[in-house]
This record gives structure tokens, C-alpha cells and sequence, in this order.
């Protein structure tokens, strides 16, 4: 956003103190420099938006007598006693007790046993919320907690003091004093790129004030004013990319595509098994898609084993019965194998011509199969990524399928768009993606959901193992269930192990279970390092029922179909997040047999437990991955933090889910009515391209 260094390069460097080093302003030096890059603080500007996290309102502070039933007040204390209380069903109560100057409260959490470990006696705490008189004392209820710093006092001449992320060196007061005296002294530098129609419009302050209302608030709402602003201003501009991205896919052409009743019948009669009202729904959008020359650019997002390829095949059969070819491309080789071996057996004996195209493929082959899809005589094409590259010309391209979407970008989207055209577009998960990334990860696609599950399939029974002699009933009844003709998959989080006995590691696990508790039964092993075809020989094994238990790292995660596997054993399972072992998870109960998963953890931190609890209690992937990322963060769902494609300074889409969708309503507006390309908004469309062109594959300028 405007408020960045990189954004101010219209000034020279030389004549703009935004941008000069930070060691040189008052109260910082070159010490303290040292220390304020660890927090990527390196200019003047970086501290100016380094954003407080919350803020400590000491005029609210009351004493005990002072405080009333149901309102809203704080109190100071310090800790004198914890405990945590046994109820009934398996309930808790936490309990913190604090010493207000002679007089004693009380805060509760239910369910919340982790709370205790969060402070200790002697800690000074101040308790907000809405108090009760219980027994004779008071009580906060589910209180917000504000620690107090050994620097810290709380006066309440203070009024509102901001709370900073800090590093270790620096303290919350001196960051105090720096943070407010930058502001002071440059907050009228910044250049406002939000037009003042629209800082009217949404009563917004313009963005000096903003950022002075940060540092040194007069009031709270002074300083949520401020937050809001700098918080909605990134959120906007990273909504703007996705509506000009939006924009320019919908001003492409792509082939129309009309499904008529007797092509439904035909697709349909392929299919041996009823459609979910879930995949009927997915269907109808579909249809209405692909009856356009707009191209479809459509997110199918489906829990894992809901049937999102029968979609997928029915929107690339229309293609084809359209005198179009169609694509599905996949991430990895076993993925696209897994997807060819189930559309080959869905269209065997028709006259669909179809083939493969893998970046490890013979060269002779490779041409040839270059060659028919250039000419149009390969229909269907399935691939990995080898799919987009310079080399491969499509002759009529109508439908394109990406799997597992998270794992491309926008420009490898792009990549299939040539000139003026499009084919539609079909972007899949099985990893359901919370309704925050929704609205921007993948902001510039329409959303299908498949939520139900095909008849007959049975929800995974799963279990958290916490100890020695649990686990060694986990082995006993993998032996019982292989005895009564299943098959098991153990999942372990890597390849190589740091000792002999290191059950995290897939190859010592391997020989610990084949020497000792299982050793009667078939094991192999399976993992990323192995040669290709090594690996594609242990998964025919198994899948053939030669291999009874297939120990393996997290390469079968996706693309792995083997309805006799019907347990799994995940080691060590606290070092996975929600999403990914509830995608290992979903690779077994793809039978009619009933599913078992076992998640060995013996931790007992408070996230751990959590995140091992709800898969034990739910198997619905949209629930999991809300928790999963009100727990992980925006930026390490999917991977996204790794892979940079996340770029909010500020904000937070978990946290600011409102703003969030209060900027997606702002953006699609200010580009549907032409406002976004007036003078007015010049310098806001000069920041939004200079943020996103690159990520978005946008023009320069615009």
C-alpha cells in the first residue's frame, strides 16, 4: 500500500526521510537499527507502519469496588493462584486468580485447560470484560488479558498506550517512544493514494492522520479509526488486483460450449453411480458456464472422497462432444497417473482419443504426442505441468481442469490463454479452503462446493493415541483387521530418522514394525526419494493387495486410490497441520468398508491438543479448515506463507474477515462503475499495478 517504502518512488531517496535508514531518527541509533530489522523495520516508513497488535486502555482501569455487574470494565492485578476444575462430561474450568490491591478476582475459561500454562504467579495481568458477583467475589468470564512488561505501570494518566510485536533488545515502552515520535515528526510525509471522494465515502481518515492515530491515539476510537483505515487500505488494493484481474479473463473469448439434453444423457450413462445432489448442483454451474463465450473460471472446492473428478469429467466431455479438446493437469506424475487410470477406465470403449503428457516421458513419445494434440487428433489430454509449456500447441483448446489448485498460481492459470482467447477454466481442491482465502487467494473465481458425500461411503472412526501401551493396540488391531482381509497405510512426517529408534522417520519405522509388531504381516516402504519407478512399483503392490501394510511419508497425500486400505496410522501426528491430515486421512474409507485413523501424538501443548481433538471429533474438511485457520494464520494455509502468495502487509483475512469483505464489495464497485479508472483515482491504480501486476499477470499500466 501507499504506506510502504517501496511505494513512495516518485521521491529521491536523497529527498524523502520516508526512506531513510532508520537508525537515524530520534531515539533509535544504530543499536537499536540493528535490533528493529529483525521485526523488518529498515526505514523511517517500516516503523511508521509497524502496526500495533492491540492496545492497553489504562482510563478504563477501575478498582474492585468500583466494579459493576455486566459492564464493561478493567481491572489490574497480580496473579496469586491458578487451578483447573474437573466437570462433569469431560468438561474443565481454568481459573486465574489476581490480587487487585488487597482485593481478589477471578478469571474463568471453560474448555480451555491449555489457559493455565499461559501465566504463572506473580504475573501482572489487567482483566477485561463484563464482570459478575459470584460467591461472594468477582468473576470475569472469558476475560481478554493484557500482561503488563517489567517496564510497565498502569497509570491511568497513561490513557491509550499501543501494543507492539517486539524483538528481543527492545521493550514495549522504547518502542512506544519511537514509534509515536516517528510519527509525530513524518506522518504528514506519506502520500494518500485513496481519493478523497472515497475517504468520504467510507469515512475514512486520510492516511497522515491514520497513522498518527496509531501511534498516539487520543481516544479508542481514534486509534480503530486509524487501524481501520491502514488495514482496509491493504485489504483494498489487494481486492483491486483481483478485479482487474477478473476483468481482463471476462474481456477474453473462449469457445461456447452448449450442452444439449442429448449430450447430458451421453455423459451421464458413463457413469456408474447416481450423482450427489452436491455434484448435480456443481454441474448445473457448469452448464451455465460453458454456454458463454465469457470463459468459466469456476473453484470446485469438494471434501476429500465427495466425487469432484465425476465433475470434473463431465465438463470435459462436453468440451469434446463440442468438437473441443480438454486438459486436466495435475501437480505431481502420481496424481496425473491416478487421474488418466480413472478417466481411461470411465471412457474404455468409447472413441474419446486420449493420451498423457509427463515431463519424464520418452523423447520419441513425447513428439508424437506433441504432435496429435497440435493437430487436434488427441482429444483429451492429461499432464502435469509439462502441460504449459512453450512446446505444446493446442489446436482447439474448449475446457481446462487444474487439480489440486493451490498448488499453481494465477500466470500458470494464464498460461493456457493466448492472444484474445480462453478456454474455460475448472479449478479443484480437496483441500476446502476457509471462506477468508476464498476471498482472496482465490478472489478473481466463482466458488462451486461439493459438501456431501456418495451413498455408502462411511465416515473415518478416529482416535488420538497418546501413550506406549495404546499404541501397541493400534498394532494389534492392524494385525486383526489385515487378518480379516484389509490393508493399512503408516504415515510417518519423514524419510530419514536422527536414530535408530526415531519413529518419526519412515525407514527406521519401517524396520522397528517389520522386526517387531508386525512382523507377520507384507510391509513396504514408500517415500519421495525413491527413483520414480521404484515408487510406481511399491504402489502397484499395494494396490494389487500384494503389500498388507505400506509404510510412507506424506506422498500419499493426494492422488492415492486404494478402497481396501481402510486404516491409517499417522506417527507423530502433531507435526501436521488440520488440512493436511485430514487429507492423509481421506485416503482410506474409499470403499464400503468401514475406516479407522489413529493419530499417535504425545504432546501436550495446547495447539496440538486442539487441532488432534477436532479431528476426532468432526470429518468435515469445511469446518476443520476454519479451525485450521483461525489457528495456523492466513499465510501457512496451503502453504501460501512459503510460497509468497499471500502478500498483505498489514492485515489479516482470518482476522479481518469483515474488512475483508468490505473491500471485495469497495473494489468490485469502483471497477464496475468506471470510478477506478477516472484521474481521481490515478494515483490508487498506480500502487494497485506496481503491488500486483507481476502476481496477477496484469498489464504494467492501465
Amino acid at each position: 500500500m501507499a504506506g510502504s517504502s517501496q511505494d513512495q518512488s516518485t521521491r529521491h531517496p536523497q529527498d524523502d526521510p520516508l526512506s531513510s535508514p532508520v537508525q537515524f531518527l530520534k531515539g533509535v541509533g544504530p543499536l537499536r537499527a540493528q535490533l528493529l530489522e529483525k521485526l523488518n523495520i529498515r526505514t523511517a516508513q517500516d516503523l511508521l507502519f509497524h502496526i500495533p497488535v492491540s492496545i492497553d486502555d489504562y482510563s478504563e482501569l477501575c478498582t474492585v469496588p468500583e466494579l459493576e455487574a455486566g459492564t464493561e470494565q478493567a481491572v489490574y492485578g497480580e496473579v496469586v493462584d491458578r487451578d483447573v476444575r474437573h466437570l462433569r462430561g469431560g468438561r474443565t474450568l481454568t481459573g486465574v486468580l489476581l490480587n487487585c490491591d488487597g482485593h481478589f478476582v477471578r478469571g474463568v475459561w471453560f474448555n480451555q485447560p491449555w489457559m493455565l500454562k499461559r501465566f504463572k504467579e506473580g504475573d501482572r495481568l489487567i482483566f477485561r470484560g463484563k464482570p459478575a458477583h459470584r460467591s461472594g467475589r468477582w468473576e470475569f468470564n472469558n476475560p481478554s488479558v493484557s500482561p503488563l512488561h517489567d517496564d510497565e505501570e498502569p497509570d491511568q494518566s497513561a490513557g491509550i498506550l499501543p501494543r507492539y510485536p517486539l524483538t528481543e533488545g527492545i521493550r514495549m515502552e522504547g518502542m512506544r517512544k519511537m514509534t509515536r515520535s516517528a510519527a509525530m515528526a513524518l506522518a504528514d510525509q506519506l502520500l494518500d493514494p485513496l481519493p478523497a471522494f472515497l475517504r468520504e465515502r467510507l469515512e475514512l481518515p486520510d492516511l497522515p492522520s491514520a497513522v498518527r492515530a496509531l501511534h498516539a491515539p487520543a481516544d479508542r476510537d481514534e486509534w480503530e479509526a486509524g487501524r481501520r483505515r491502514v488495514l482496509l487500505q491493504d485489504l483494498l488494493e489487494f481486492q483491486l488486483g483481483l478485479a482487474l484481474r477478473r476483468r481482463m479473463t471476462r474481456q477474453l473469448t473462449a469457445p461456447r460450449i452448449e450442452v444439449s439434453a442429448r449430450v447430458n444423457a451421453r455423459i451421464r450413462r458413463l457413469f456408474p453411480f447416481r450423482l450427489t445432489a452436491g455434484q448435480e448442483s456443481a454441474i448445473q454451474d457448469l452448464i451455465g458456464d460453458l454456454n458463454s463465450e465469457q470463459p468459466m473460471h469456476r473453484l470446485l472446492q469438494a471434501d476429500v472422497g465427495a466425487g469432484k473428478t465425476a465433475v470434473a469429467a463431465y465438463a470435459l466431455l462436453a468440451a469434446i462432444a463440442a468438437d473441443c479438446q480438454a486438459v486436466l493437469m495435475a501437480p505431481t506424475e502420481v496424481l496425473a497417473g491416478q487421474h488418466w487410470e480413472t478417466l481411461d477406465e470411465l471412457l474404455a470403449g468409447s472413441r474419446v482419443q486420449r493420451g498423457l503428457l509427463l515431463g519424464g516421458m520418452p523423447a520419441a513419445r513425447r513428439r508424437e504426442t506433441l504432435q496429435q494434440i497440435a493437430d487436434g487428433s488427441m482429444q483429451l489430454i492429461i499432464g502435469t505441468q509439462a502441460l504449459i509449456q512453450d512446446s505444446v500447441e493446442f489446436h482447439r483448446l474448449g475446457v481446462v481442469v487444474i487439480d489440486e489448485q493451490h498448488r499453481f498460481g494465477v500466470r500458470q492459470r494464464s498460461r493456457f490463454s493466448t492472444g484474445g482467447f480462453s478456454p474455460h477454466v475448472l479449478v479443484m481442491t480437496a483441500t476446502p479452503i476457509p471462506r477468508s482465502l476464498c476471498l482472496t487467494q482465490f478472489g478473481d473465481l466463482d466458488v462451486s462446493q461439493i459438501r456431501d458425500l456418495p451413498p455408502g461411503r462411511q465416515k473415518v472412526i478416529t482416535a488420538r493415541i497418546s501413550n506406549a501401551a495404546e499404541e501397541q493396540k493400534v498394532w494389534a488391531f492392524v494385525e486383526q483387521q489385515v487378518a480379516a482381509g484389509r490393508q493399512a497405510y503408516v504415515v510417518c512426517p519423514r524419510v530419514e530418522g536422527q536414530s535408530e529408534n526415531d519413529n518419526a522417520s519412515a525407514e527406521q519405522l519401517f524396520a522397528q514394525l517389520r522386526r517387531g509388531p508386525l512382523q507377520q504381516l507384507r510391509l513396504d516402504l514408500l517415500h519421495g526419494q525413491m527413483e520414480r519407478e521404484q515408487r510406481h512399483t511399491v504402489m502397484d503392490r499395494f494396490r494389487s493387495g500384494d503389500t498388507d501394510v505400506l509404510v510412507s511419508t506424506t506422498v500419499i497425500e493426494v492422488g492415492v486410490n486404494v478402497p481396501n486400505a481402510t486404516i491409517m496410522v499417522i506417527q507423530q501426528a502433531e507435526r501436521f497441520g488440520i488440512a493436511q491430515l485430514h487429507q492423509l486421512r481421506g485416503r482410506i474409507c474409499r470403499g464400503s468398508h468401514q475406516g479407522f485413523c489413529f493419530l499417535l501424538s504425545e504432546s501436550e501443548t495446547p495447539e496440538a491438543v486442539k487441532r488432534l481433538t477436532a479431528l476426532t471429533e468432526t470429518t468435515d474438511g469445511f469446518e476443520l479448515a476454519e479451525l485450521d485457520a483461525e489457528l495456523r494464520g492466513p499465510g501457512d494455509i496451503l502453504g501460501l506463507r512459503q510460497s509468497g502468495a499471500m502478500p498483505l502487509r498489514y492485515a489479516d483475512p482470518i482476522r479481518d474477515l469483515e474488512l475483508l469483505k468490505q473491500s471485495r464489495v469497495i473494489a468490485q464497485q469502483l471497477i464496475e462503475n468506471g470510478e477506478f479508472d477516472s484521474s481521481d483515482c490515478s494515483d490508487l491504480r498506480a500502487v494497485v499495478l506496481l503491488r500486483f501486476s507481476r502476481l496477477f499477470d496484469l498489464p504494467q499500466t492501465g
